[in-house]
Order: C-alpha cells, then structure tokens, then sequence
C-alpha cells in the first residue's frame, strides 16, 4: 500500500495582489511544485524534528484574479485529490480597491465530527462555513480568515492526542495528558487540521493566525507568579520550547509577507540552504523559540496589513508581556511602541484583532481591575496571595487586568478616534476571542470614530450551561455594580471612557465575518446546525447581525 506522501496541507497563507504562500507538511524530505496558470513554482523541504516541511512562495501572479492550482510532490500531483468531491483549489489573488470581506473565530478544539463529539464540543463552525462554500452560489468568498487564537489546546488533550500520548510515554508521568515535545505538538495539528472539508477551505482561503494561552497552555504569562511556578517544574521548558517553536512553523510563518520573511533569521537559513539534501533548523529552531521565550524583544510575532481602505493589526497578548510587579504590561514597552505606531487614522476602518478582548463586559472589566490592584498589595499581603490565586483561577487576565497597558491602548484609540492622528475612520474594531461566547459592544462616544468591540468565541468548545450562567452573572449581572465598588475601595481609577453592548451574549460555536460596505462595517456570526441526525453534514445558520454605520449616517438614523 502506497502511503500518501502529504501530512498537511497545502494550507493557502499570505496572499497579496501579486503573491501567494502555499505551506504544506509532507512525509519525507521533498521537492514541491505549484502548477497554476500555466506556470510552476519550487521549494524544497526542511526538517524539524523528523518532519518535512515547505513553504512555496508563488510570485509574480495578476491581481483580482482567481486560479485553479495543483501541487506535486517529488514531480507527482498530489492535490487536488479527484475523487474527494470538493471543488478545485484555488489561488486568489486580492483585487485593487476591493473591500474587505473577512472571516474570523478563536478556540477551536479538535473532537471527531460525529454525534459524539458534536455532543460534547457542539458542530464546528468552521467545518459548517467549509461545507457552506463547496456549494457555491451567491455566498462570496472571504479575503482572508483570521484565527485569534487557541487554534489548538495543548493543555486540555482530546481522547485521541491521548491516545498518541500514551503510545510514546507513561501519560501518568508529568506532563501528564498535556503536551510534552515538539512531536506530540505536530500529531496535535494534525487533529486539528486534517478532516478534508476544513483541509478542503484552508487549501483556497488565505489564512492569518496568533496565539492564545491554549496554543500553549492555559494561563499562560498571567502573572509573574504562574510564571515562576512553571519554570520550576520539570518540564515546562521543553513545552515552551517546543510550543513556540511549532507556533513558528504551523502558524506563524504563513503570517509573514515575502518582505517580512526576507527579516525572518530562521526562514533566511533555510531559503539560502542550496544544497541538494534537506537542510534541518531543529537546533537553531529551539534557539530562536528559547530565546524568544526569555526575551521578548528578541522577536515580534505581532503584525500588520493594509487591505485598500482597512488596516488589520494582528496584536500578541501574550508572549509581549512585561510582567514585573511595579510595571505589569499586557504589551510591553517594545512591543506597545510598535503598535502605537500603526494605530493611524486615514483608513475607513481600522481592525485590532486581539485575542484577548480590549473592552470586556463593564461589569467584569472592574472585577479585572480590582483583581489587580490586590494582587499588587492594594488591600495588604495577605489579600494579595487571594488575589493571585484568584486571578488564575477564574482567568483574571485580559486587558482589564492590565490597567497600564489598557490605559496606554484608551489613549491611543482615543487619540485615532478624534482625528489626531489623520483622519478619522469611520469605525475603530477590537475583534477578539477567548472568553467563549460572543458579543459587541460599543464605547459611549458623541463625535469621531464609532469604537466596537466584537468578540467571535469559540469556533469549537463551548462553555458547560452552568458555566454560562456563571460567566453572565459575572459580566452582567451582580457584577458592574459590585465591581465598581471594590475597584474603587482598591483606589482603581475609572476608566476614560464608558462602553455598552449592542449584541449578545450568546454562547454557540460560532465563525464571524465582517465586510466593509457603503452602509459601514458589516459583522454577522454563523454557526453550524446538524438537521436530521446528519451530523457529517451540517448546515450554517446565522446567529446575529450588526452594521456599524458611520457616525453621520448613525446620528441621521439612530442606532445601527
């Protein structure tokens, strides 16, 4: 029996007007080909601990337009696979002054899709917009996806990571049912990225992705103290080393620009490899993941793109944390330098994709805020140890947790939002993930931009129904009042401004998509609904819907 020589893949990455990225992972060490158009580009493979890998940088193609591709291996077509049913791949390239169309969604866990699994982890909504897309028809085809993180969950293994885990290792030994290396983080993409309608999509849809904590493992870089706990155990090194280092490969690489990859020291390494033979970077991978690790501003895994009228800033929240006590930042001062730099107006739309939300429920921001402040010694050491151990036991940890660094971005946004920084967009959007379930809420403002923030949470692991009920009584309910009250008995400042919701919550699986239109920004979320026990195949079904109008066209209106 002939064993198919693609893992993974091909997964359609970077696409510009000019450029494609196609990233694939094979079983050996191989020369892959790109056929489109008439035209054929290479790339070898390189090694990473036992596996292959390739990124195809496929140049020189006509912008808005839209090309069927192959791709071979060893000078055999590999894909497109004839008998799978699926439409052909394809290569599309953006269009001049086209308006964004975007996908985007975080937490995403990788569960069979059968009745057993859609009961435990609900449909993956994701799976549903794939199966929705193979039929055509007048649903247009997004730009770009974006993954906001938690694309995978180290931490939390599914029956079958466990089942690889155990073949290799004594799983009762630390770390136990998490992930231990690099190998055990290459099976765990291949769960998440291998049933064929998702391969099917990602193989033509442009994707764009950064991580959260589950990518690496829950809580992560919350707290000085979660960070020396973890350094103290026996293997959390190798994790981080291996974590980061299959981010590099399996997520972050396909982020990267042609440009941005000529910056890239690792990927230089093996683009200048001209020898015949395979060139490995498994050390100088591991170096480059360590150092990043204990230097932050060694590396940027942050970035950004222009899309015509909208930008799209791509923001890490978790590996860019100062956390020393006396000036604890979500984004460092590097890294917060960065980003206030691309914080401009003379765009119709600027986006924040931030896996972590910028304006959380008002209720549970104080209650972030207050957390804080205790756990700084606001209310005495002994309240602080509570407020530690608090703070990782109910993922005290967003933006809100971080008031420097939350005060730093409200001065920015505000700054971009009342035009002093150019002109002002139409909308200023946070979108954002992890705390899953999904809502829009907007800051109370009279003039400038219109500040939105839209959380798409999760695409795959819905909360249990109590903790539902809990996290709406914590965002809420009893909540804003309460947090109010001890974030001020903490001496927490107010924030500068207030924010509402508009939308939610609600708490399916769920994929959103946004558009800029003539009427403003155009969000919807979708999610994925099994009609007659046919759970291989379920439908897509819209959620909610809101257009963020600009505020001339808000104010003649009403609200929007």
């Amino acid at each position: 029996m002939t064993t198919f020589p693609l893992v993974l893949g091909p997964m359609m990455r970077y696409v510009d007007e000019t450029s494609a990225s196609v990233w694939v992972e094979t079983r050996t060490a191989a020369r892959i080909s790109v056929r489109a158009g008439g035209r054929g580009w290479e790339a070898k493979t390189f090694a990473v601990h036992g596996h292959h890998y390739a990124l195809v940088e496929v140049d020189g193609l006509e912008p808005g337009t839209v090309t069927s591709y192959a791709l071979d291996v060893n000078g055999t077509q590999v894909w497109p696979d004839p008998a799978s049913g699926f439409p052909p791949s394809v290569i599309a390239t953006l269009k001049p002054g086209k308006p964004l169309r975007m996908a985007y969604g975080s937490c995403r866990t990788s569960v069979p899709h059968d009745e057993s699994g859609n009961r435990t982890h609900g449909v993956d909504s994701l799976r549903a917009f794939a199966l929705r897309m193979t039929t055509g028809g007048e649903l247009p085809w997004p730009d770009l996806v974006a993954f906001i993180g938690d694309q995978v969950y180290a931490d939390v293994t599914s029956e079958q990571m466990q089942e690889f885990i155990r073949g290799r290792r004594d799983i009762k030994a630390p770390p136990g049912e998490e992930l231990k290396d690099y190998e055990e983080y290459a099976h765990l993409y291949f769960l998440a990225w291998s049933d064929p309608a998702n391969r099917w999509l990602l193989s033509t849809l442009p994707s764009a992705m950064i991580f959260d904590d589950h990518d690496i493992r829950d809580d992560w870089n919350t707290s000085l103290s979660w960070k020396k706990k973890m350094e103290a155990t026996s293997w959390w090194h190798g994790r981080i080393v291996a974590g980061l280092a299959a981010y590099w490969v399996y997520q972050h690489l396909g982020n990267l620009s042609p440009q941005e990859r000529a910056g890239d020291a690792v990927w230089q390494q093996i683009v200048r490899h001209t020898g015949e033979d395979e060139i490995d970077v498994s050390s100088e991978l591991d170096s480059f993941a360590d150092r990043a690790d204990r230097d932050p501003d060694s590396y940027r895994w942050s970035y950004c793109r222009d899309f015509g009228d909208t930008r799209l800033i791509v923001v890490d929240s978790r590996a860019a944390r100062h956390l020393a006590p006396d000036a604890r930042a979500l984004v460092d001062r590097t890294a917060m330098a960065w980003l206030d730099d691309r914080m401009r107006g003379g765009f119709r739309h600027l986006l924040v994709a931030t896996s972590l939300p910028f304006l959380l429920p008002m209720g549970l921001h104080y209650v972030e805020s207050w957390n804080e402040a205790v756990s700084q010694g606001a209310w005495g050491k002994l309240a602080a140890r509570a407020g530690e151990s608090l703070r990782q036991a109910l993922d005290l940890e967003h933006w809100g947790a971080f008031q420097n660094s939350f005060r730093d971005m409200a001065a920015i946004v505000t700054d971009v939002a009342d035009g002093k920084r150019g002109t002002a967009p139409d909308t200023i959007t946070f979108l954002s993930g992890d705390v899953h379930y999904s809502y829009a809420s907007e800051v109370e403002r009279a003039s400038g931009s219109r500040i939105v923030q839209a959380v798409s949470s999760p695409i795959r692991n819905p909360l249990p129904r109590l903790m539902r009920s809990f996290a709406a009584v914590m965002s809420y309910a009893l909540a804003t009042p309460v947090g109010v009250l001890v974030a001020r008995s903490a001496k927490v400042p107010d924030p500068p401004f207030r924010w509402s919701g508009i939308k939610g919550p609600w708490f399916d699986n769920n994929l959103a998509c946004l558009e800029a239109t003539p009427e403003g920004l155009k969000l919807w979320w979708q999610t994925g609904v099994v009609d007659g026990g046919d759970h291989l195949h379920p439908r897509l079904e819209r959620v909610a819907a809101v257009t963020v109008a600009p505020r001339s066209a808000a104010n003649s209106s009403g609200p929007v």
